[in-house]
């Protein structure tokens, strides 16, 4: 680092873009942020068209005291400029047989809602769930709120408890197994089986330290923001211009510029222009990264041949009309789980019976549609793009998903859809630079996954960062708003020459 005040460039506006922008600035930093695209949020984009809008990324917000510690550090009150309300129904579920269960927000009215639907005591839900929490207070400070691995972090309380008992994450067998030895109804199973999804992962080989999760949305609780998704990332954006970060949108970043002796970091390179910083921290997909020259060395020897996470084909609809049936989150289960996540993770290809997935951004925000209708963000989960015949399974998938709509909620809107646009792999990874269109870089689909995550920083890069959801600790917006944090304190340990958790166990 300089004598002067350091400058930092950050490549990418997503979600952990934005936060790592905010934190150095407000640790006096100058930052800049590189964006390829014309305006911020990676995966987190919206659309407007024909009277609708349209959230294109993430849809469920959790742990929203993240978001509020930025306006914090910046001396501004969230609630001036950003507001959102706690939901008092997480989700609808439907299964083929006809059975639908609402996830009440309080753990225990969804005790006893799942006592009412599916005949499981109470006590063992609640018990699944308190089993979750101590499972994340285990967890967090080892393995979400610092650098990992590092011999500091090993050395740690967290980390030496861990280490002499690592029974206690519940690595050692997948999150079905443990969901199939802990409720006898194989719906139950299906609807704790899901949260592998939510960092695109199959429950079959996922470690049950995933079911840290549930806890998120369960007991911790969901959230909406009052003005949609996007907004989020709108107000972060807005709140690092107030305070001085400079955007340069529509500005790809061709390369990162390093010395060849040391390998520490001098800058970035813009078309034939070279710009010289002190720091780099990339918010890219860390495959797109390396995979495309954008820095002169190798992945990481760990985690280098782990598969990658799930894609998604979502299709956006304008509906006609209004539909009780359904509530904001909806999840239409498909009748073969273990099948379907073959399809995606070993025969790549598309299942018949998929599980879909519903948002209705209006039953919140009702300006997200016109009068009298309504916005269906309608996914499915996908593998990674490999060359399939997208065009093909497309168009079959269509078809599958309005007939399960029509089986499961006994509504039709074949005639009540009035705009229609569609995301696959292929556009995800253009627009978002999800290499092969894989949402969240590699799957956790190994025991050690958490543990094999891309580091924050390399030892063999000195200046050079790496926040967002392909890197440590993981996919969704808040793990990467907890990436934010490790790359922006580390940097400014380093500012100040004052090293903490250094990554020093990988090259």
């Amino acid at each position: 680092m300089t004598q002067q005040t350091p400058k930092v460039a950050i490549i990418g506006a997503g979600i952990g873009g934005l936060a790592t922008a905010i934190r150095l600035v407000a640790k006096g930093f100058v930052v800049d942020v590189f964006e390829k695209e014309s305006q911020p949020g990676g995966k987190l984009m919206e659309i407007r068209k024909d009277g609708f809008r349209f959230d294109l990324g993430p849809s469920l917000f959790t742990q929203p005291e993240r978001v509020e510690e930025l306006f914090t550090l910046m001396g501004e009150r969230t609630s001036d400029h950003f507001r959102y309300r706690r939901l008092t129904n997480i989700c609808r579920y439907f299964w083929p047989d006809g059975t639908r269960l609402n996830a009440d927000a309080d753990p225990d009215e969804f005790a006893y809602e799942v006592r009412r639907v599916l005949h499981i005591e109470p006590h063992k839900t609640s018990q699944y769930l308190n089993q979750a929490q101590r499972l994340y207070d285990l967890a967090a400070p080892l393995l979400l709120n610092r650098p990992f691995p590092t011999v500091e972090a090993l050395m740690s309380p967290a980390g030496q408890k861990i280490g002499r008992n690592p029974w206690i994450l519940d690595p050692f067998v997948t999150l079905h197994h443990r969901n199939q030895k802990t409720f006898t109804d194989p719906r139950l199973v299906q609807l704790f089986d899901r949260y592998a999804t939510c960092n695109g992962s199959d429950p079959y080989k996922a470690p049950a330290t995933l079911k840290m999760i549930a806890h998120l949305e369960h007991n911790l609780g969901a959230f909406f923001p009052d003005n949609g998704m996007y907004s989020i990332v709108r107000e972060l954006t807005n709140l690092a211009l107030r305070h001085g970060v400079r955007f340069h949108f529509g500005t790809p970043v061709e390369r990162i510029n390093r010395y060849s002796a040391s390998g520490a970091v001098t800058g970035i390179r813009i078309g034939a222009k070279d710009l010289k910083f002190d720091a780099v921290v990339s918010d890219v997909d860390i495959h797109t990264l390396y995979n495309r020259g954008m820095v002169d060395m190798a992945k990481p020897l760990l985690g280098r041949n782990q598969a990658l996470s799930t894609s998604a084909l979502i299709f956006y609809w304008g509906v006609a009309g209004s539909y009780p049936e359904l509530d904001l989150y909806n999840i239409l289960f498909s009748s073969d789980y273990r099948e379907e996540f073959k399809c995606l993770f070993r025969k790549k290809t598309l299942p018949d019976d998929p599980t879909v997935y519903i948002f209705i951004s209006s039953r919140v925000v009702p300006g997200d549609a016109m009068p009298g209708h309504e916005n269906w963000f309608v996914m499915i989960n996908t593998p990674e793009n490999t060359g399939q015949d997208w065009d093909t399974l497309i168009r079959k998938s269509r078809h599958t998903i309005l007939d399960k709509i029509q089986n499961l909620t006994r509504n039709n809107i074949r005639q009540q859809i009035v705009f229609e646009h569609i995301e696959d792999p292929r556009s995800i990874e253009v627009r978002t630079g999800s290499y092969n269109g894989a949402l969240y870089g590699n799957s956790s689909n190994s025991r050690m996954s958490a543990f094999i995550r891309h580091p924050n920083q390399r030892r063999a890069a000195p200046g050079l960062w790496f926040t967002g959801g392909s890197v440590h600790p993981g996919g969704g917006i808040p793990f990467c708003l907890a990436s934010a944090k490790i790359v922006a304190d580390n940097l400014e340990d380093q500012k100040t020459e004052r090293p903490r958790d250094r990554q020093t166990m990988r090259r």
